[in-house]
């Protein structure tokens, strides 16, 4: 098997699979890597209608649904273990930002029991307040315990992003912020609900540390440097969507070698190559009307 299937149960991580994490990480190969997948806001793997590991954490796709595990090459020859993490994340919003910090004290006991079994790098990737989840991890982390993140429309305050990557293990990490002006309405309504009173904006204005970097999958000038290296991304056909980041044609195979293969885009040349600015928000809902959607297999 080339996926695991984990739970947090409060602030304790629970294996729910059929084969026993030791045993899948005492086969992997010397330095293979580790992947864990966090899901966001509204999915509780104690529900079946909400369980995300039927739907974008399963094996397999769904109609509606990609598989991520699938999409990042698992189960199609990409070596290494693939970590399916749920999270209880349904409720009100308030509940669930509470809960993913929870959630977070779980995943960093997982990273420190994986740590104590394989030599391999650990990475990230995760959607909405999955991104809170990753960060609350950190400083209960060794430093070189995470070796890269991609968080996908982050649901976090950049001012609680900031003190979890200021710590051993934030620092040692490279992260990919992944974000969209699609998203400004979701960012608007998480700061207002959660923190009205708070000037610190969500993880879609930007973070700008050594290493961090910000990618704006909607801006045509980030897409055309992604083009440069390589990636075809589709352009966005909405003016408002959450799920962009990992919905959008073309962004799986960035994020795959982001994550599965470093060495081959290394973190100054993303930084050297993608513009270092992002457009403001609200540009995209008040922009003059979109262009028609292009067919699918027109991605640029």
């Amino acid at each position: 098997m080339t996926i695991a299937v984990i739970n947090a149960v409060g602030t304790t991580p629970v294996e729910a699979g059929a084969t026993p994490l030791a045993a899948q990480l005492a086969v992997l190969p010397p330095g293979a890597p580790v992947l864990i997948l966090l899901h966001g806001y509204r999915y509780s793997p104690s529900r079946d209608h909400a369980d995300p590991h039927r739907n974008i954490l399963s094996a397999t796709s769904a109609r509606r649904a990609p598989s991520w595990p699938r999409r990042m090459g698992f189960g199609r020859g990409q070596p290494g273990l693939c970590i399916a993490f749920g999270w209880e994340a349904g409720g009100t919003l308030w509940r669930a930002y509470a809960e993913a910090g929870r959630a977070g004290v779980a995943l960093a006991a997982l990273i420190g029991h994986i740590r104590a079994l394989h030599d391999g790098p650990v990475s990230i990737m995760a959607h909405s307040l999955g991104a809170r989840v990753a960060l609350a991890a950190l400083p209960l982390l060794a430093a070189g315990a995470v070796a890269r993140m991609v968080l996908l429309a982050g649901a976090e305050f950049r001012a609680c992003a900031q003190v979890a990557l200021a710590t051993p293990a934030g620092r040692s990490a490279e992260v990919l912020n992944v974000t969209s002006r699609e998203n400004d309405i979701y960012d608007f309504l998480f700061e207002r609900l959660l923190a009205p009173l708070s000037r610190s904006p969500a993880l879609g204005a930007g973070l700008d540390l050594p290493c961090c970097l910000t990618l704006q999958i909607d801006a045509a000038d980030h897409r055309a440097g992604l083009r440069r290296l390589g990636f075809r991304t589709a352009d966005a056909a909405r003016r408002v969507c959450h799920w962009s980041a990992y919905l959008r044609p073309g962004l799986f195979p960035l994020y795959r070698t982001f994550l599965l293969a470093p060495g081959t885009l290394p973190l100054p040349l993303l930084r050297g190559i993608l513009p270092g600015h992002q457009a403001p928000r609200w540009s995209r809902l008040l922009a003059l009307p979109l262009p028609l959607p292009r067919p699918r297999n027109a991605v640029q």
